[in-house]
């Protein structure tokens, strides 16, 4: 007995994309969740960008362009991208040498990364000058420079690439890098094209939390920096004074293109990790 082949009606089928409900109780928890978020964050961004609007876009633009002003922002962009290159470079170094080796005080060193997250920045200001300062045991005086700066970022900013690397790295399989070695694949062959792509989104997400903290870095500067304008004085300070002088106006303004530049940083990192991890 022959069966009758199916009808060919020349149609290609589409298939049917699985539609994605919320339950009830997730719901609840999406709108929790949202309206928590509003509170902490999206009501006080909009209530910065509000109160710079106060004064008109003639009088934004006056504050931003203002000589004092501009020196502060150039020169805490300026530092925080420096700082975050190096924190690129050193914090996945440190990242690799925490997982991949072993050695004896390794443990203490994991301790000693998440110091910065643990302590209060103006204790961090105090040890920094202590050390960096006028007759510090090392010698050395950066107090009130812009060397002052790139290093209280420095510190402020360490753990930031280490700690999002480090878990990165640990869950990569060892079995496809032995698999390029035993190929004849050369040690930096293998990182460029099996381990770094993995590395990449850890990297940025990293590099992007290092020049927001960064940016918006003050109390480790109070001590070590001076706050001298026009040399030393960085935005956050810059903000202060607006504020002690009772011009909110100004700023919000400065801290509106702080958070302008923060955004477009943290995009332009996101698209060059999704690029790079998709080439990889």
């Amino acid at each position: 007995m022959s069966t009758a082949a199916p009808a060919v009606t020349g149609r290609p089928t589409r298939t049917r994309r699985p539609t994605t409900t919320l339950t009830a109780s997730s719901g609840i928890g999406l709108g929790v969740a949202m309206i928590w978020f509003s509170l902490l964050v999206l009501i006080p961004l909009c209530a910065v960008i509000v109160t710079a609007s106060d004064a008109g876009w003639e009088g934004f633009w006056r504050t931003v362009t203002n000589e004092q002003t501009s020196a502060a922002i150039r020169l805490t962009l300026t530092q925080a991208v420096l700082v975050t290159l190096v924190n690129i470079v050193m914090g996945t170094l440190i990242a690799w040498v925490l997982v991949r080796d072993h050695f004896p005080g390794k443990a203490v060193l994991e301790v000693l990364i998440d110091i910065p997250f643990a302590l209060p920045t103006i204790v961090a200001g105090l040890v920094l000058l202590s050390l960096y300062g006028g007759g510090g045991p090392l010698g050395m005086d950066v107090a009130n420079t812009r060397q002052s700066v790139f290093l209280a970022f420095l510190f402020v900013t360490l753990p930031f690439v280490v700690r999002m690397v480090q878990p990165v790295l640990a869950e990569l399989e060892r079995d496809v890098e032995e698999a390029a070695a035993s190929l004849g694949a050369s040690g930096f062959t293998i990182f460029r094209r099996i381990i770094l792509p993995s590395l990449v989104p850890a990297i940025t997400a990293g590099a992007a939390l290092s020049f927001a903290r960064g940016v918006s870095e003050y109390g480790s500067l109070v001590l070590l920096s001076g706050n001298l304008p026009f040399k030393t004085e960085v935005t956050s300070v810059r903000i202060l004074g607006s504020i002690e002088n009772n011009n909110l106006a100004a700023a919000a303004s400065t801290a509106t293109v702080l958070l302008v530049i923060s955004l477009a940083v943290i995009v332009l990192l996101d698209v060059i990790s999704r690029r790079v991890a998709r080439r990889g």
